[in-house]
């Protein structure tokens, strides 16, 4: 528990280990630099808003042949399913908006 409530206290030690990812996503948040899918997946409420992460969480991050990404989401509740295809243009223009650059091709639901 001691370790949730330092969070985002960066001079304190952690006694467990960490992922470079959840290292790094912290520092990288400090310096404004958008890093890669585990800053993404790291940030998603942040990034997405509360009306969507609360719908559904990600589950994958795919590179496509054409160079785009498809973000793959798996809904807290499968009736969330069509709902979130309702949104899909919404979620890549939020996501492409925090990347600054046109990256997600598509976005696809998992069970």
């Amino acid at each position: 528990m001691l370790n949730q409530k330092n969070k985002k206290d960066f001079t304190v030690r952690t006694k467990r280990p960490q992922s470079i990812a959840g290292a790094l996503g912290g520092l990288f948040k400090i310096f404004g630099v958008r890093a890669s899918d585990s800053d993404l997946v790291a940030r998603w409420p942040e990034i997405i808003g509360n009306e969507i992460a609360n719908l559904a969480d990600i589950c994958a991050v795919k590179k496509m042949k054409n160079g785009d990404y498809n973000i793959v989401l798996r809904p807290r509740n499968p009736a969330y399913t069509l709902k979130l295809s309702y949104m899909t243009d919404e979620i890549k223009k939020q996501i492409n908006k925090y990347f600054g650059a046109p990256c997600v091709g598509k976005i696809s639901f998992r069970k």
